[in-house]
């Protein structure tokens, strides 16, 4: 297989590219032969040593999230053929051309969709799910923020928001940001000034659901802007973790706050993320009420350049690798 490795913690200069034995399919898991492969916010935390991938995936190759066509089944799996097309989660391992998962961590693609467009779905997709729907609880006619509402999460809680019926309020800092989220169907914002945009759009109400993508300097506005009985979801940190908070505030609006990850959650609960996602929301990106957004798709040889682009400022949508050469 093609991979993606990471030779130590560090920056782009630890990152290598190489080709290594492919997988070996255990007797409950699919071997995925990918085209594309995602990239997510996780894999530059974990090339400079944050986030460790979780006991039992690969830690030296990254990589969240698999799309493609099953090339092998393990003894025991009875629900997939070769041949079949799939999308799921990984803890590790995903940036390669060749992936092994738990048959119950991938679920069947849209069928109107093509091999790069599926590598954009998975992690940001179900991240989003879980975090707005599933925990927060989003409901038809709620206020949805958005923080960082212009990349790979942020674009697919737009998405979803608007699709459930709810008002989505998106932030984003660049122009090109803001001009995407408005064809998604939602009132643009830029990040200076967020919160008195916030007042004005809800009439000093607040939102109801609050996902934070950016982290700690969002903080106190988040907690300004909350709704009574609101929920704030965290789930980017990239700006910053450290804050300090005025209980208060938060018990005064009867808000709650939670924080939430999905790589090292036990089998049973991600797969539960899986399939909540793909029952409730799988059938919208063939309806096109869904659609993945992507930024730029890399060949996988520049894997490097691809995490300068994760790194930078003014994406829409995800980044990819390209191993379909």
């Amino acid at each position: 297989m093609r991979c993606v490795v990471y030779t130590a913690p560090g920056g782009n200069e630890v990152v290598s590219c190489e080709e290594r034995p492919d997988p070996v399919c255990g007797d409950e898991e699919v071997l995925i032969h990918a085209d594309f492969a995602g990239l997510n916010g996780a894999d530059v935390a974990q090339r400079r040593g944050h986030y460790p991938a979780p006991p039992g995936w690969p830690a030296d190759i990254p990589g969240l999230e698999v799309a493609g066509v099953i090339e092998q089944v393990g003894s025991k799996v009875r629900g997939w053929q070769v041949g079949d097309r799939a999308y799921g989660l990984v803890g590790g391992g995903g940036l390669a051309d060749r992936v092994a998962v738990h048959e119950r961590c991938v679920v069947p693609v849209p069928s109107r969709l093509d091999a790069q467009q599926i590598a954009a779905i998975p992690e940001v997709f179900i991240t989003a799910h879980d975090a707005v729907v599933t925990q927060a609880g989003l409901r038809p006619g709620d206020t949805l923020l958005v923080h960082g509402a212009s990349g790979g999460v942020g674009s697919a809680a737009v998405q979803i928001g608007v699709a459930m019926g709810a008002t989505v309020i998106g932030v984003s800092r660049h122009a090109e940001g803001r001009a995407a989220i408005a064809g998604w169907g939602a009132t643009a914002i830029d990040a200076e000034g967020w919160v008195e945009a916030v007042a004005e759009l809800t009439g000093g109400r607040g939102a109801d659901v609050i996902l934070e993508l950016v982290g700690s300097p969002n903080f106190d506005g988040d907690i300004a802007s909350i709704a009574r009985r609101g929920r704030l979801a965290i789930v980017g940190i990239g700006a910053g973790q450290k804050v300090e908070l005025q209980l208060r505030d938060l018990m005064t609006k009867r808000a709650t706050m939670f924080g939430t990850t999905l790589r090292a959650r036990p089998l049973e609960e991600k797969v539960d993320a899986i399939q909540r996602f793909h029952h409730e929301l799988g059938p919208l990106f063939d309806a096109g009420r869904l659609e993945p957004v992507i930024d730029r798709a890399f060949p996988w040889f520049e894997a490097a350049d691809a995490l300068s682009r994760m790194e930078s400022a003014g994406k829409v949508g995800k980044v990819l690798l390209d191993f379909s050469a």
